[in-house]
């Protein structure tokens, strides 16, 4: 006897009909998950042009030739021209201490990373105070006002937080007692993120407010167009692959709830 037809097996369900796959630690803030994500047997320094750093990169070296080439092509200055040479060159080290970071997944590419990443930064510090030391030299030599313009005010907000922050990556980093134990740190570490981010786009408003100073205008006859350039490609290049784990952001929960 032929089986009946409620005897037959359901048929099988429309893959249409599956859940939406969760996302992941690495699903990037643009993009689909992978995409910006260090694999575990990749070198560390193609992480500088993975996914969309590479437009990080040209916004980078844009701002930086743009800067330097300005500097040696007008007459020198030994208290004025060191300054834009060491500040653009801090702006350039810092966005590579971001994007070596940026995609590392694994315990052992992170703790490489944050070692790098440190690394670049305190050079980056460096160099931004030694820019810093000689402008105020020269404004304490020439007698000139200081903070009158908006490249100067961002300058003493955006120095005085990177320190902070600084600060702040180093103590969770090296002293993790501080924070009451090495898992209460990392718990803290997404705020550092969040700091390293919006601390990036201060620095490049910095940049950007300094088109604009007489001596930028007059002296380097820099474009602002082209400091416009560079800032836009480093943002296109860093921000889609932000990590929205690393920022504690589980857009999981949102996706079970469709």
């Amino acid at each position: 006897m032929a089986p009946s037809e409620s005897s037959q097996p359901p048929p099988p369900l429309s893959t249409t009909d599956a859940e939406p796959a969760v996302p992941t630690e690495d699903e990037p803030l643009l993009g689909r998950p992978g995409d910006a994500i260090q694999k575990p047997d990749a070198p560390m320094f193609l992480n500088l042009v993975l996914g969309t750093a590479w437009l990080s990169q040209l916004g980078a070296i844009l701002l930086l030739v743009t800067t330097w080439s300005a500097v040696f092509l007008h007459k020198l200055g030994a208290l004025i021209s060191p300054h834009p040479l060491l500040q653009s060159l801090g702006a350039f080290l810092l966005i590579q201490a971001i994007l070596i970071l940026q995609p590392t997944s694994t315990p052992g590419t992170k703790r490489l990373g944050q070692r790098i990443h440190g690394s670049l930064h305190l050079l980056s510090f460096l160099s931004f105070v030694s820019g810093i030391a000689v402008i105020e030299t020269n404004k304490h030599v020439n007698h000139n006002a200081h903070l009158h313009s908006l490249h100067g005010y961002l300058g003493v907000i955006t120095g005085t937080l990177l320190l902070a922050q600084y600060l702040f990556g180093l103590c969770m980093w090296a002293f993790p007692a501080i924070f009451g134990g090495e898992d209460k740190a990392k718990s803290l570490w997404k705020y550092h993120r969040y700091g390293g981010y919006v601390l990036l786009v201060l620095v490049l408003a910095t940049i950007g407010a300094a088109a604009d100073t007489d001596y930028s205008k007059g002296v380097l006859e820099i474009k602002g167009w082209t400091f416009g350039i560079g800032i836009a490609l480093v943002v296109v290049g860093v921000f889609p692959r932000v990590q929205l784990r690393k920022l504690g952001i589980d857009r999981s929960r949102g996706t079970a709830g469709h």
